[in-house]
């Protein structure tokens, strides 16, 4: 009997997100994702309870509103100001900036559009505001050991710094 993805399994898989009206890929995974099941909550919710009871090999599609995931978009994220007022570094579209507000809480904003007087940033997850397709392809499911059931995911070995191992997120 093969293994099914169920608590405290430790689950990897590969995924990619896509806009469902268009059919644009938004993200994809460049390495497997490790995780838990039912230890950790690296995915959505909605995308935890499709993958229950499922088996390596399969993939699925589970379609999802981007604002369950990330919330309705905000327009009040949006900031557009004059280039001379950004530094060089920020000046080009998809760039990450980490900003902090009045409370000292950081948000990431992103480059959207930059022309030759103004430069915009986004705050918004890129992908609120869309349906959402999530393929994933599980490749492997196995019983997770302790120390992952801990840590939510699997354990890598690694360099030994001041006595706490290196845990991939």
């Amino acid at each position: 009997m093969s293994e099914t993805v169920q608590e405290n399994k430790l689950v990897e898989l590969t995924y990619k997100v896509l806009d469902e009206k268009s059919g644009q890929v938004l993200s994809t995974v460049e390495f497997p994702l490790s995780y838990v099941h039912g230890a950790d909550k690296v995915l959505a919710p909605m995308v935890s309870a499709e993958l229950e009871g499922r088996s390596a090999g399969e993939t699925i599609e589970v379609r999802i509103d981007g604002n369950q995931i990330y919330g309705p978009r905000d327009e009040g994220l949006v900031f557009t100001d004059r280039l001379e007022n950004v530094p060089e570094a920020y000046r080009e579209v998809g760039t990450k900036i980490l900003m902090e507000n009045e409370k000292g809480e950081p948000r990431e904003f992103i480059v959207t559009r930059m022309d030759e007087k103004t430069l915009t940033v986004d705050g918004n997850n890129p992908l609120c505001g869309r349906d959402l397709v999530f393929t994933l392809e599980i490749l492997s499911i196995r019983d997770a050991t302790e120390e992952e059931i801990e840590a939510g995911t699997k354990i890598v070995s690694g360099p030994d710094i001041k006595g706490e191992k290196i845990v991939p997120i």
